[in-house]
């Protein structure tokens, strides 16, 4: 525990002979790298590696942890897992960082003077949005018309939209869009269709396949198994219609829940679609009145 206290001690009474050492040349040096860190973090965003920079935040976190109890074992661990770490990071992760690279080359200057990205709408806007997907299911489950709906909740799904076989539509979530799009001869149909600030952003679009392809049973077809592979891959809720029985099943967590009727998809859209606590501060102030 003193080894503790001193360590601590060390830091602050350091850090206190950098404040005072700072001109402003160092400032200007801490705001430089203060911009850089935040757009990089809002270009991660759009992608999946945005877990990554959460991970190593978690792994930096531990290291502090073991100097300053110092755990001898721990601390051979991550050293040796330092080493190879940033090679194995890059390994993994090069397609998200060369599409973030990409995106880097294909912005303006203006863009980095714009604020943070817009909010993901109002309750009425989500609930309209609920809607829309319910009623959109239960047609296609009467027509026995396939359907696969992505729902984008904290974790950006930039890597899928920005395919080339997608295309971007940004709509309202409208019953007869979604059917238009999933008819079985319309250009669109054979891709999901990504949901982001309560509206159809992108259609056509493909998604990794699960990696418990085995284990699912041999009567869910394909985008029932890429629909359990997103939702392996993200936090997103995956909605899908069976093109051979018209049933309505949901996957989340790499979890498919199957034979979901309207009023079951609306009660999960509640629950887990983005902006619930809209929704509970719209309940409140109905109640107060």
């Amino acid at each position: 525990m003193e080894r503790a206290v001193e360590f601590i001690s060390d830091i602050f009474q350091n850090f206190l002979r950098i404040i005072q050492s700072i001109n402003i040349f160092d400032v200007l040096d801490i705001l430089i790298l203060t911009l850089l860190v935040y757009f990089l973090i809002k270009l991660m965003r759009e992608t999946r590696a945005i877990q990554l920079l959460k991970g190593i935040f978690f792994i930096i976190a531990i290291f502090v942890l073991v100097e300053i109890f110092q755990l001898k074992v721990m601390g051979f661990i991550i050293d040796n897992f330092l080493q190879v770490g940033i090679i194995a990071i890059i390994i993994v992760f090069q397609p998200e960082l060369r599409r973030i690279l990409e995106k880097v080359g294909r912005t303006k200057v203006s863009t980095f003077t714009q604020s943070v990205e817009k909010s993901a709408g109002n309750a009425s806007a989500r609930d309209r949005a609920i809607l829309g997907i319910a009623d959109a299911c239960a047609r296609l489950h009467d027509s026995k018309t396939g359907a696969l709906i992505v729902i984008e909740r904290q974790t950006k799904l930039g890597d899928i939209i920005e395919k080339e076989t997608t295309s971007i539509i940004n709509a309202e979530c409208e019953p007869e869009l979604f059917c238009n799009i999933f008819y079985n001869k319309a250009p669109l149909h054979d891709g999901a269709v990504i949901i982001r600030d309560n509206r159809i952003y992108a259609a056509g679009c493909f998604l990794p396949n699960t990696q418990k392809d085995q284990y699912l049973s041999t009567e869910l077809g394909s985008r029932h198994r890429a629909a359990v592979g997103m939702s392996e891959n993200s936090d997103a809720l995956v909605v899908v219609v069976s093109e051979e029985t018209g049933t309505i099943s949901v996957a989340l967590d790499g979890q498919l829940s199957r034979d979901q009727s309207r009023e079951g998809l609306i009660t999960i859209l509640r629950k887990y679609m983005p902006g619930a606590s809209l929704e509970k501060k719209k309940k409140s102030c109905s109640k107060n009145k």
